[in-house]
């Protein structure tokens, strides 16, 4: 089971609890689940009893015990505990990572979209004219996009050559540079054009807005202490492993992992959370982090994905494959977003 999924199995919870009586109250357009917090436990958690109790008349912890009901006979959930003043915390079955690795495959690079900013009308930004700030403009677009914003971009000020050929940036529109404008975080020290597209993009977006890039070479470098090199390797040793299992002459197969992968599995299920509270707060470096998290988590992961000498690739080695493939997958997609190429070889 996915979040997606999760969410609105919690959803038909209040569905049901408001067809049966039990509850008299509107139910919301979405409900939202998240990694529980501090004092949770489970898998995830969400505070719509909390949200439904005063509509209701209720207190919190009376809404969530008529929620738990109806979430236990729901698939897929092993157990429900109701912690402090009435947060649901919700734990999965086994199954629920085959669910989530299903899901991925299916969905491809386009994991994580979805349509929570549809039928908003056209959201317009215009960056200052300076290199960072149009590069964020473009992968800000981007993110908006694949949540099915409708954008339109603009530079306050005709963009240099080189930020269209090298570094990959395109606008709608160039405005006068008296306009305000919107997307302005603090500037690059210096011209990242040298570091070439991939490097230049992952130095601009990788911090946070307000705080300075740092444009040097380490961005460049091939090993460990490089976050960039960490996220591209990572996704080239899973099309790697995909490669090489082929040639053993077995496939990708979601299945039950064990215990050990459960940080991978989570980072997974996460990434259209992230996804979508980066798009909505216009943030690509928190994007950049989580990928960064998926392949530190993957990367264990890969000495045991194939068999060993004369071992026979067993259901266990498919799973792991499947989940490899799968954190691949989020790791491409999500460069893709920053404007940087994921290559299959590095």
């Amino acid at each position: 089971m996915t979040p997606v999924e999760l969410s609105r199995t919690v959803l038909h919870a209040v569905r049901r609890a408001v067809d049966e009586g039990e509850l008299s109250v509107a139910p919301p357009e979405r409900v939202v689940v998240a990694p529980p917090g501090p004092g949770g436990c489970g898998d995830y958690a969400t505070n719509v009893a909390l949200q439904l109790a005063g509509p209701a008349g209720r207190p919190a912890r009376q809404v969530a015990d008529v929620l738990r009901a109806h979430l236990l006979d729901a698939g897929g959930i092993n157990d429900v505990v109701v912690t402090g003043p009435g947060f649901l915390n919700i734990s999965l079955g086994d199954t629920a990572s085959v669910g989530l690795v299903r899901e991925v495959l299916r969905r491809g690079s386009r994991y994580g979209y979805g349509d929570s900013l549809a039928g908003e009308g056209v959201v317009r930004l215009t960056a200052a004219r300076e290199v960072r700030a149009v590069v964020q403009l473009d992968a800000v677009a981007r993110m908006l996009r694949s949540q099915g914003a409708r954008v339109h971009t603009r530079c306050a000020g005709p963009l240099e050559a080189k930020w269209g050929s090298v570094l990959g940036v395109r606008v709608d529109d160039v405005c006068e540079r008296t306009e305000k404008a919107g997307v302005r975080p603090h500037p690059a020290p210096s011209d990242p054009v040298s570091l070439g597209r991939d490097a230049g993009r992952w130095a601009l977006l990788s911090s946070a807005a307000h705080d300075r890039p740092r444009i040097s070479d380490e961005h460049l470098v091939q090993r460990e202490s490089n976050p960039l090199f960490r996220v591209r390797y990572a996704h080239a040793r899973s099309r790697a492993l995909v490669r090489n299992a082929g040639d053993l002459g077995f496939r990708a197969e979601p299945g039950v992992v064990g215990g050990g992968e459960s940080a991978l599995v989570q980072a997974l299920a996460d990434h259209p959370r992230v996804l979508a509270g980066a798009a909505a707060h216009h943030a690509p470096d928190r994007l950049a982090r989580h990928l960064v998290t998926v392949a530190d988590a993957l990367l264990p992961l890969l000495p045991d994905v194939l068999p060993l000498g004369e071992e026979k690739p067993s259901a266990a080695h498919r799973a792991r494959l499947a989940l490899a493939e799968a954190a691949g997958t989020v790791l491409a997609g999500g460069l893709s977003l920053l404007g940087i190429d994921a290559p299959d070889h590095l």
